[in-house]
């Protein structure tokens, strides 16, 4: 999707790097990562366009507080990767959840399914009953899979071997200095440092900076708000630090495929 202020979305970020990549006038782009990760189908998307930018132009990969699963799934490909020694990155793993209701459906609500069936995985999927031994031995065989590639990526942009990079994957957590230490990041800095690399390996000495995606305008952000945000600027006023929390069971309950992120919640104090 597009994502939006707050998540980004592998249609909206492909469309901003190819746009750079495709404009002569552009000749570096400073990739800036702070996610966690999301779906790997996402994040194989917009890492297939940093691959193709970096072919024609340096493209440096400037982490923030965050950048792990699918947040190093798409830096993998830049030129270089910039990160702070706090920086949590790597978890390079990924995941599925089939949710089954069946339980509070039946027993709490009452309310039960009958259902009719072409064949044994018409209904593969389905939160109103439990998996099957061989759908989830198909469901696994597609997270191994999914898996392999992450890592063939990882080793393809890095440097190293599949070998390797499983050795140091397998959805272990880094730090920016362990991660440094290990091959996964290149140097220390912020995106300031990132620039003054991306100017660098592009061989030019007075620039300009253009961000993208355009960010909207306070006036847009205001109508969106009174909108349809007004209900979320509310809630996050009476959660409080517990919005972050309702934010993450919400996308959970989006979550669509495969997932390339972070099981969990990081805060970084």
């Amino acid at each position: 999707g597009k994502g939006d202020e707050n998540t980004i979305g592998s249609e909206g970020i492909s469309e901003a790097i190819r746009k750079a990549r495709l404009d002569s006038t552009v000749k570096a782009i400073v990739l800036r990562v702070n996610s966690p990760g999301g779906s790997a189908l996402a994040s194989d998307v917009i890492w297939r366009e940093v691959k193709l930018a970096n072919k024609t132009k340096p493209v440096v990969a400037s982490m923030g507080d965050v950048a792990a699963s699918g947040g190093y799934y798409i830096s993998c490909a830049a030129s270089k990767i910039i990160a702070s020694p706090n920086t949590i990155t790597g978890s390079i793993g990924v995941f599925g959840v089939v949710p089954n209701l069946k339980g509070l459906l039946n027993n709490k609500l009452g309310i039960t399914f009958d259902n009719v069936k072409t064949n044994n995985y018409a209904d593969f999927g389905t939160m109103t009953r439990s998996m099957t031994k061989s759908e989830k031995e198909i469901y696994q065989t597609e997270v191994e899979n999914i898996y392999k590639t992450f890592i063939s990526h990882v080793a393809e942009g890095r440097g190293m071997t599949t070998d390797q990079v499983d050795s140091i994957g397998q959805g272990r957590v880094w730090s920016g200095t362990d991660a440094k230490n290990i091959g996964l990041v290149d140097e220390f800095g912020g995106l300031e440092k990132a620039v003054e690399v991306a100017a660098k390996l592009a061989k030019i000495e007075n620039y300009k900076i253009i961000s993208l995606p355009i960010q909207k305008e306070p006036f847009e952000k205001i109508l969106e708000m009174i909108g349809g945000g007004s209900d979320n600027a509310m809630l996050k006023k009476e959660l409080g630090e517990v919005y972050d929390y309702y934010k993450y069971i919400q996308n959970i309950k989006n979550m669509n495929g495969v997932q390339a992120r972070i099981p969990y919640m990081i805060n970084i104090y």
